[in-house]
């Protein structure tokens, strides 16, 4: 059997000519592969690609999704324009030259036509160098024209005036700055003391000044009062001067059909609530008699 083997040299050679075109076809499929991935690209949502080729950058950028590129000579950076927040630190002084620190968050983004130019002047990044140094220089301009109690107390003011005088300086077209969002502004205790005890005392003028002008259109109101009472009583005397006999009619309508009850006293001095038409009687009695009455027996009438 081995010497057929050795008989046989054409088997002998076919089995490297096999090898070698196997290893030929995974090389050529590896060629193709790496051809194919470095002549296509992806840009992500959200981001926009500029294309740099042998060191030369594209005017154009390359939109979100897929699409071919010079193979191993043109590679794509991706640059975000979504809207990002930095914090930095800011420093500055007032009018009255009081030391204000504060830290300010900044909202920016980069607008779509301006990736390329922020890739060639920034390096893709232009908060560091671009963004953060105008916003503080802005709002130290800012701070300069107010005094420390201002800035604590209209913060939106200055954070608006300074959002406006960075747009300007960076450029509204070139970048854009969303807001500007100041916290912990601090001041030197001394400093904060004071216009903490400034602040109380201008609540308690507030306050006794509101008082004061509380009593004040409390008496007003009630001499008004007064007065239209009295004019009041006054026109309803002269209306029934004008007209005695409304006083009748008025009692008149009020009466409930029963005489009304009155003390009269009897003859042993002892005093009995009774009606008018029983002390009348009982007057003519003692009239006719010359001697006084004696009381009725029955009980007194009640209202």
């Amino acid at each position: 059997m081995n010497q057929r083997g050795f008989d046989n040299p054409k088997l002998e050679l076919d089995i490297p000519r096999d090898l070698a075109r196997w290893v030929g076809v995974g090389i050529f499929i590896l060629v193709l592969v790496l051809l194919a991935s470095s002549a296509t690209y992806i840009v992500q949502p959200g981001f926009r690609g500029v294309a740099v080729t042998l060191g030369t950058v594209s005017p154009q950028f390359k939109p979100e999704g897929f699409g071919f590129k010079q193979p191993f000579i043109t590679h794509i950076v991706p640059l975000s324009i979504r809207q990002q927040t930095r914090p930095m630190p800011a420093e500055c002084y007032s009018s009255d030259l009081q030391q204000v620190k504060m830290e300010v968050h900044v909202l920016y983004r980069v607008p779509e036509h301006s990736v390329v130019k922020i890739y060639q002047d920034f390096a893709g990044e232009p908060f560091d160098s671009l963004i953060a140094p105008r916003v503080q220089e802005a709002l130290k301009e800012v701070a300069a024209t107010q005094s420390a109690e201002q800035i604590v107390k209209n913060r939106e003011e200055v954070k608006t005036k300074a959002l406006e005088l960075a747009r300007r300086k960076i450029g509204a077209n070139f970048l854009e700055v969303v807001d500007l969002v100041i916290y912990n502004l601090m001041l030197s205790p001394e400093l904060e003391a004071a216009i903490e005890m400034k602040m109380v005392q201008e609540q308690e003028a507030s306050k006794a000044k509101f008082t004061q002008l509380k009593a004040q259109i409390d008496a007003e109101t009630a001499i008004i009062r007064g007065k239209g009472e009295a004019e009041a009583i006054q026109v309803r005397g002269s209306a029934l001067k004008a007209n005695p006999d409304f006083i009748k009619l008025q009692i008149l309508q009020n009466w409930s059909g029963r005489s009304p009850l009155v003390v009269g006293a009897t003859g042993g001095g002892a005093n009995l609530l009774m009606s008018i038409d029983d002390l009348s009687k009982h007057m003519a009695v003692t009239n006719r008699s010359g001697a006084p009455a004696s009381a009725p027996s029955s009980a007194p009438r009640s209202p």
